[in-house]
């Protein structure tokens, strides 16, 4: 079958655009399966899905199906994209992170016009099945994973099981990146560099921490690592025969096993990989490093390091935020991966429930001693499927008109809960955090003005000066009169 593999744009305030490795993991095992897939991404293209749908048709050789991942702010342009392909006659499947919490949302009225098939968990497998099914002419019965409509009713399989051998999928299909178009992977701190050729990597699956704010819904809870050849053999591939100039590590806690991560370190070494500079994109676990490490990531190419911070304040981090971690393990962390000559990123949440004026000055005077070279302050967001979205469910009410409404870049308040919990307060402490670390220290002032893309594009300048440091009308902590609270389909 002919395949388009597609991610809606998400758009947000950030420039950075790195690929969507979900779906080159998906292309690779479907093309090793005998399909031809063409992977679509909404980031980095000029025209939308249908053009290729239209040319594939012009030219005889019409696609069949679209597959399309989406996390739960980008389910309306998803649902717009499936209406777009299903218009043009080929059969149409979501998933991703949204799909597998809230499966039955997108087969019932209105979705279920124009959404065939969802997958529920990992799908590389269970895809593969499909397509096999279909392009036979058989009808689908029970396939791990699916969820469809068989006239009136929904058919619900079982979750797809996790891939317990990650080492036995092929390596994703980096190839059918159109790679010239994205951009470096952090240009808050290096400036956007367009030009560049950035890949991600992931070595790992899983995260067995539970933090209320996070939701794992298609890796689990249960961590399942690539062997140290494997990754070594993708690592290479990308440096010697896609000309890699920039790695960016994607695991949500590479560094679980500290042996481990330590023997990655010294293999990319002894395998003369370190000349291409890596990040870790998505952060490091503090309580799961020494300095023993760090030094090794430094010789081994890493040139910066991230770690969830999420607050200031003990009692938060243990009771409210669940961490795992304290704040002496957050200090020697940042102590340590500086020591070994590392670029440090820190990450911070605010208005958690339970945060208060207090914790959040905690939060801001955490972010100021450990002064990393990037403070990302996030402001809460519900998603379905977490700890925080039961709670607040329970006993508040979100602002959200649709799920766009929960894009985490946006930047504004997006609930509230009992009568001392003020979401106005929320973005004030949120903006003064902003204030505090970035312009109220002049060498930062000094470090941002030498970004020349900030003299280039003043307009976009202008607009995120407003947004994080003085704000606007859509960023305050009120309802839309027509809020609701979401209502969930499971």
């Amino acid at each position: 079958m002919r395949v388009i593999l597609a991610s809606p744009e998400a758009k947000v305030w950030s420039e950075r655009k790195h690929i969507p490795l979900g779906l080159g993991y998906l292309a690779a095992v479907l093309r090793e399966g005998g399909h031809e897939v063409m992977i679509y991404d909404a980031a980095i293209e000029d025209v939308g899905v249908e053009y290729y749908i239209d040319l594939g048709e012009a030219r005889g050789k019409p696609y069949d199906l679209i597959g399309i991942t989406a996390t739960t702010p980008l389910m309306p342009d998803a649902w717009e994209m499936a209406q777009l392909a299903k218009k043009r006659g080929l059969i149409t499947v979501l998933g991703g992170p949204h799909l597998t919490i809230m499966p039955l949302e997108s087969l019932q009225a209105p979705h279920h016009d124009y959404v065939d098939y969802v997958f529920k968990g990992e799908a590389e497998y269970s895809f593969l099945e499909l397509l096999n099914t279909l392009q036979a002419g058989r009808t689908p019965d029970v396939i791990p994973g699916i969820h469809f409509r068989h006239r009136d009713e929904i058919v619900a399989s079982p979750e797809s099981p996790m891939i317990p051998d990650l080492d036995a999928l092929p390596f994703p299909a980096h190839d059918l990146f159109k790679i010239e178009r994205y951009t470096n992977l952090q240009p808050l701190t290096d400036g956007l560099d367009p030009h560049a050729r950035s890949f991600t990597i992931l070595t790992s699956r899983g995260c067995p921490y539970k933090c209320t704010f996070c939701s794992k819904p298609v890796t689990g809870d249960t961590w399942r690592a690539r062997s140290v050849e494997s990754v070594v053999a993708e690592w290479r591939w990308l440096v010697n025969g896609l000309g890699a100039t920039e790695i960016g590590m994607t695991d949500d806690i590479w560094n679980l096993k500290l042996p481990r991560a330590k023997e990655l370190c010294r293999r990319l070494v002894e395998e003369g990989l370190n000349t291409v500079p890596w990040v870790t994109v998505h952060g490091m676990k503090v309580n799961h490093t020494d300095l023993e490490l760090f030094q090794l990531m430094k010789a081994a190419g890493c040139k910066r390091v991230g770690f969830g911070v999420e607050n200031g304040d003990e009692t938060m981090l243990r009771n409210v935020i669940r961490k795992g971690q304290t704040l002496d393990q957050v200090r020697e962390a940042f102590a340590n991966a500086k020591a070994a000559g590392l670029q440090t990123m820190g990450f911070f949440i605010f208005g958690m429930p339970g945060d208060t004026e207090e914790t959040m000055e905690k939060t801001i005077q955490l972010a100021l001693e450990l002064d990393p070279k990037l403070a990302n302050f996030m402001l809460a967001a519900p998603f379905p499927g977490t700890v925080m979205y039961d709670m607040i469910m329970e006993g508040g009410q979100v602002f959200a008109d649709n799920w766009g409404d929960y894009a985490i870049h946006d930047q504004k308040t997006r609930f509230t809960m009992h009568k001392d919990y003020d979401p106005d307060l929320v973005v004030r402490k949120w903006r003064e955090a902003y204030r505090r670390f970035y312009l109220y220290r002049p060498e930062r002032v000094l470090e941002k003005m030498m970004f020349k893309e900030n003299w280039t594009n003043l307009p976009k300048t202008f607009a995120q000066i407003q947004r994080f440091f003085i704000g606007s009308k859509d960023q305050n902590g009120h309802a839309p009169a027509s809020a609701q609270p979401a209502k969930v389909a499971v």
